[in-house]
């Protein structure tokens, strides 16, 4: 599990941030939220490198900031992952973080993706720093922290389909809900499940379709699409002929359709 510290000065970045790290598929626990560098350095006092692997800092904070943070972090855990985040898009900045100790520099708002594959290549360094210490010692090897990252969001987005197949599901919605951009969850569900998400979505309506010819005969053809999430009947029909075989009336044994 990766626990994280989170530093900014503005209470609305801060949650904001953790809001974000709330959605990584990975194992992740929140070990601090503070206001400026020396508050957090405060907290590190009382920290060992078994209670911190990533700290996400602002660099322009009251009191000390991002830059002095880093150096006297790094003398005190030196093992620690840490991700500075500034408004500037100015070289010097990184150039400055990166020499006092940040493993990498991002621009607010923080992208979501961007950040995600810093914590996957945090959580890989870890287990590998962990198996050569002997903490850990797998029998097989381990798959890479980010192939586990994605399987897992795959996962996630397949039991939102699943459970909300009926409503009105677009690329955007599921996009929204799983956290990330949807051009990006788009070609990871693809390279994980070798179809797209549109056809993941079809495949669960059409066997919810089946579900209902089944068990409701009662019902009409148009009264199941519409259950199942399609609010056009020819389009549904065409779908279900296509992918089935046969028309949802054939299916069902030739009860008529009105």
């Amino acid at each position: 599990m990766l626990k994280v510290m989170v530093i900014d000065d503005e209470e609305h970045i801060r949650l904001g941030i953790v809001k974000i790290l709330s959605r990584y598929p990975g194992e992740l626990e929140i070990a601090g939220e503070h206001a400026n560098g020396l508050e957090a350095l405060l907290k590190l006092s009382d920290m060992g490198p078994e209670d911190l692997d990533v700290i996400i800092t602002d660099i322009e904070m009251p009191m000390m900031d991002g830059l002095a943070f880093i150096e006297q972090a790094k003398a005190k855990l030196p093992e620690a992952f840490i991700i500075m985040l500034s408004g500037y898009n100015d070289f010097e900045y990184a150039r400055k973080s990166m020499r006092a100790g940040a493993a990498d520099y991002l621009l607010k708002p923080m992208d979501k993706v961007e950040v995600f594959k810093l914590l996957d290549r945090c959580a890989e360094s870890k287990r590998e720093r962990e198996a050569a210490n002997g903490a850990v010692r797998p029998t097989a090897p381990a798959a890479p922290a980010a192939e586990n990252a994605a399987a897992a969001t795959a996962d996630r987005i397949c039991r939102l389909i699943d459970r909300e197949y009926n409503r009105e599901l677009d690329l955007p919605y599921i996009a929204d809900k799983i956290g990330f951009n949807a051009s990006y969850i788009s070609k990871l569900f693809s390279r994980e499940r070798g179809e797209t998400i549109t056809d993941y979505l079809n495949r669960v309506r059409i066997d919810k379709a089946k579900q209902f010819l089944r068990d409701h005969p009662g019902l009409k053809v148009y009264e199941i699409a519409h259950i199942v999430g399609y609010g056009d009947k020819i389009y549904f029909q065409k779908l279900f002929k296509r992918t089935v075989g046969m028309t949802p009336n054939e299916y069902r044994g030739g009860v008529p359709d009105s």
